[in-house]
């Protein structure tokens, strides 16, 4: 890809990752993006945030469970700039809290089609422009609950853990045709999520991590490392941001 200028696109761009995410990339001048998420309000209050020095930006609303929103997504980045040179699925949700034997099928199905669904849709929105450029890269949000066991959130684990495979899997699909694909597990870091816990919760949650609860600016570098051209042989890895959580 370009490093003069290129295209990025960022599904989930409305939560807290994704807002922090739309930001860097937003902000740079030589950067064009596309942000959506499924939430209209989340994603205008995200571009409400935007530095007001800033490259091009265009919105659309997008369900990434449905693969032709997700199309549409990619669709728009090319019809307004032209290519795509990075997509970075972000959009997740959490499981319900509760053991396996208590956890409905429509818990399992929520998180299997936004989680492992959304990035797939994503994939297979992106990788047909980026074959006909022979460049692009491919971020994906996993999670180190996908390398670790977390009590009480087998789907979640469980998608994550997919996300990993996913990114490995299509890494090697698509190696020859100039794609690179990776993801990033982070650790727990400080989001809508937590709002109403008591601060003992957040304090045992954030004991399980050597530097502490980090915070979404602190994910920012890993996906702007994958974006850019410093990691043009890097592809096929799991990069883990977690505060040492994963360490032990």
């Amino acid at each position: 890809m370009s490093e003069a200028r290129r295209v990025i696109a960022i599904t989930g761009a409305g939560g807290t990752l994704g807002g922090a995410l739309s930001r860097q990339f937003a902000g740079e001048p030589e950067t064009d993006v596309v942000l959506s998420d499924v939430s209209a309000p989340s994603l205008e209050a995200t571009v409400n945030g935007l530095p007001k020095s800033r490259g091009a930006v265009e919105t659309l609303r997008a369900d990434v469970g449905e693969v032709a929103e997700v199309e549409a997504v990619v669709g728009l980045a090319v019809e307004r700039f032209g290519r795509l040179d990075v997509l970075i699925s972000n959009a997740g949700v959490p499981s319900p809290n509760g053991r396996i034997h208590n956890l409905t099928t429509e818990d399992w199905e929520r998180a299997f089609r936004v989680n492992v669904l959304g990035a797939v849709n994503g994939i297979r929105a992106a990788v047909p422009v980026m074959r006909t450029q022979r460049s692009g890269s491919i971020v994906l949000t996993a999670s180190v609950a996908g390398l670790t066991a977390w009590s009480h959130a087998a789907p979640y684990c469980a998608t994550k853990a997919a996300v990993i495979q996913l990114a490995k899997v299509a890494a090697v699909e698509y190696a020859r045709d100039g794609i690179r694909i990776n993801c990033v597990c982070p650790g727990t870091f400080r989001s809508g999520i937590h709002e109403g816990l008591p601060p003992e919760a957040i304090d045992a949650i954030a004991a399980k991590h050597p530097l502490g609860l980090g915070t979404a600016a602190d994910l920012v570098g890993a996906y702007t490392y994958l974006a850019s051209d410093a990691s043009r042989w890097t592809t096929g890895s799991a990069i883990v941001v977690d505060g040492g959580y994963a360490a032990p």
